[in-house]
């Protein structure tokens, strides 16, 4: 048995197309005029001031979490990984402490539980703890940011007196496989059916509007900037097979190189063993140990177009492009031809086949963490369904209330989580925090860290050093999620396309937002009307290993302000759309940019990480309770899944109360 944690493979689609389907992410902040919150004057002004963060604006209006006016999912520019999410915690790595005499504030507040981290494991741990243990215990969940859900995100864009909600991170209900028993009993516990998605996705949506799949060739890798239809769309139902037809249409029609186009067709038609030779181990040992890129370029030895043309197709994936995604793995990028001839159809198909990507709030797995804060917090939400959930306006001045069992405190990023004692004998544990520049202490029974790995040897110095190291093995994805608010979509029916994979753009994957509706909220039918267009970043750096590509994706993403991605923005969708009449000085309607330069959590590859005893693997070192002190993240299962970051977040508790009652 090796440390690898399992990489869950994917049934052959369409060859080109990323996995978008996927999550279960310094300047700048644009505010959308018309957004209840905040006037049309004070808009104007900010977009030609100092960009504020939402915290500074809030703070500065005298507008905090307990004010009924408070609602972050409302505003636009640069969310994510917000300016006002970060900059303490940065501090923290870089050596500020606030431990000194008098630069703490102890508050008169203790509690059975304190969580660190309010995204999906850290609400799923209260929940769970509140289960296990009765009695109704207090609980305190400290975030840094200045919304709860982690990277489940909500984005709500208002034009013409309609609002348009979206997703900005964890994407859908998706590997239902990976769901424990328990991770699906609170599914169902919060009122969520998967099978009324059957009846709330417009699975034939697409097809009625007459949209298809496409390419977007750019003119500086293929000469000329180019839209090609590939096929009808099927990309979030992978047991529909491509026709064979479109795809020969669309070969000829793309700006390749002849050679090209002819090493596509013997890719997509030829079923030639590319491996040949080898026996099914050798093919399997070989595959482990190269790239997508190395195989395309050495074995099958296509033409350079070629590997252009799949550079990103792994990047929504992996958060890599093909140069660092390992071949195995990822066969099911390469058509099914290919893996036919290799006679690997099982690696490539996996155990998942046929699950379509239908499981999808409009907001993506923030209704989860909406219908967690609905069940933990008396008045944070009206209703009582999955179905209300979407349209119910979430009541931020009821989240951290004096004499509420559970209180959620945004905006406050822990700096100090320290046992009251020797670790193996202390009564509780001290957590301090810092909000609004200004340090404060609480007090727990238990603690749950459910924030990122890399976080937390800064928090406890005091773990061992095996333990701190293992933490900081992993190195997050850094990605972008931007939502872009149309007049209309007119311009995409117009072209007859609905999904698109750039391979060598600033965005590597532009898309129409899911067809859902659910309850009182209802997906635009009518091409006139306004709608969200999601575009996804990946700050790849090709040529390094994995965590140097990660890390210098991550310095990018905070270096680049929001002028820049509003440009790319504007820039890529004219010159994909342009001929459909689409303009975007009058057709772009807002824009949010979901920056998560911590995003996907680390998951092993064949190519650069070794395969550990039983047990030794880093994620599994790293998230061992210490004293009092319980891990729970997606981090900890090696997985950036929502299905994970649930399973974990109940580990964590059982941990604590098997061993603290």
């Amino acid at each position: 048995m090796t440390g690898h944690a399992r990489k869950p493979h994917k049934p052959p689609g369409q060859p080109w197309h990323p996995k978008i389907a996927r999550r279960d992410f310094l300047n700048g902040m644009a505010w959308v005029a018309g957004t209840a919150l905040i006037p049309d004057a004070l808009a104007a002004a900010l977009d030609h001031g100092p960009d504020p963060s939402a915290e500074e604006y809030f703070l500065s209006r005298g507008i905090g979490p307990t004010d009924p006016r408070y609602y972050p999912p409302a505003l636009t520019g640069m969310r994510g990984s917000h300016p006002g999410s970060f900059e303490v915690a940065h501090a923290l790595r870089d050596g500020t402490g606030w431990d000194a005499p008098g630069a703490v504030t102890d508050l008169d507040e203790h509690y059975a539980l304190a969580i660190v981290g309010g995204g999906i494991s850290g609400l799923s741990a209260a929940y769970f703890f509140r289960k296990l243990r009765g009695a109704d215990p207090r609980i305190l969940l400290l975030d840094n940011h200045d919304d709860f859900g982690g990277h489940a995100k909500r984005n709500e864009l208002s034009a013409a007196g309609s609002t348009r909600i979206a997703c900005g991170g964890t994407l859908m209900i998706e590997e239902l496989s990976l769901y424990t028993p328990e991770a699906m009993g609170l599914l169902r516990e919060l009122g969520i059916d998967i099978r009324r998605f059957d009846r709330y996705y417009d699975r034939n949506f697409r097809k009625a509007h007459g949209l298809k799949s496409a390419c977007f060739f750019e003119r500086s890798a293929f000469g000329v900037d180019k839209l090609c239809p590939q096929q009808t769309d099927s990309v979030y139902f992978p047991d529909t097979h491509f026709d064979p037809q479109e795809i020969r249409a669309f070969i000829a029609d793309a700006p390749l190189a002849p050679q090209a186009r002819e090493d596509l067709l013997r890719l997509y038609f030829g079923k030639v063993d590319l491996l040949a030779g080898r026996t099914r181990a050798q093919k399997v040992e070989l595959l482990k140990h190269i790239s997508i890129q190395t195989f395309l370029e050495h074995y099958a030895r296509v033409h350079p177009d070629v590997v252009k043309y799949y550079s990103q197709s792994t990047n929504g994936w992996l958060g890599l492009g093909i140069d660092a995604a390992a071949a195995l793995d990822n066969l099911w990028f390469l058509p099914p031809a290919v893996t036919a001839g290799l006679g690997l159809e099982a690696e490539a198909r996996g155990d998942l086949a046929g699950q379509p990507y239908i499981y999808h709030f409009p907001d993506g797995n923030a209704s989860i963490a909406r219908l967690l804060v609905r069940r933990l917090v008396p008045g944070a939400a009206p209703g009582h369904t999955m179905e209300d959930i979407v349209t119910a306006r979430m009541n931020y001045a009821a989240l951290d209330r004096a004499g509420s069992a559970v209180r959620i405190r945004l905006n406050s990023t822990a700096v100090r989580v320290r046992h009251l004692g020797d670790p193996a004998r202390a009564p509780g544990v001290a957590v301090t925090y810092v909000t609004d520049g200004r340090a404060y202490r609480v007090r727990a029974d238990r603690v749950i860290l459910a924030c990122w790995n890399m976080v937390i040897p800064y928090l406890c110095p005091e773990m061992p050093q095996a333990q701190r190291e293992a933490l900081a093995y992993g190195v997050k994805v850094p990605l972008v999620y931007t939502n872009v608010l149309l007049r209309n979509w007119s311009a995409l029916q117009n072209l007859g396309v609905g999904t698109v994979y750039c391979p060598t753009s600033y965005f590597s994957e532009v898309d129409l937002d899911y067809p859902v509706s659910i309850g009182d909220y209802h997906y635009p039918s009518s091409p006139g009307e306004p709608c969200v267009v999601r575009l996804e970043r990946v700050p790849c750096k090709p040529g390094l290993p994995a965590k140097a590509q990660y890390r210098a994706g991550r310095a990018e993403l905070f270096a680049t302000p929001f002028a820049t991605f509003e440009h790319q923005v504007r820039d890529q969708l004219g010159r994909m759309f342009g001929a459909g009449g689409f303009d975007p000085r009058r057709d772009i309607l807002g824009i949010t940019v979901n920056r998560w330069p911590h995003g996907y959590a680390y998951s092993y590859s064949t190519l650069f990480d070794p395969e550990w005893p039983a047990g030794k693997a880093p994620h599994l070192v790293g998230r061992q309770r210490f004293g009092r002190i319980a891990i729970a993240n997606a981090d900890s299962g090696a997985e950036a899944e929502t299905s994970i970051a649930i399973a974990e977040g109940l580990r964590a508790c059982r941990e604590l109360l098997e061993r603290f009652g």
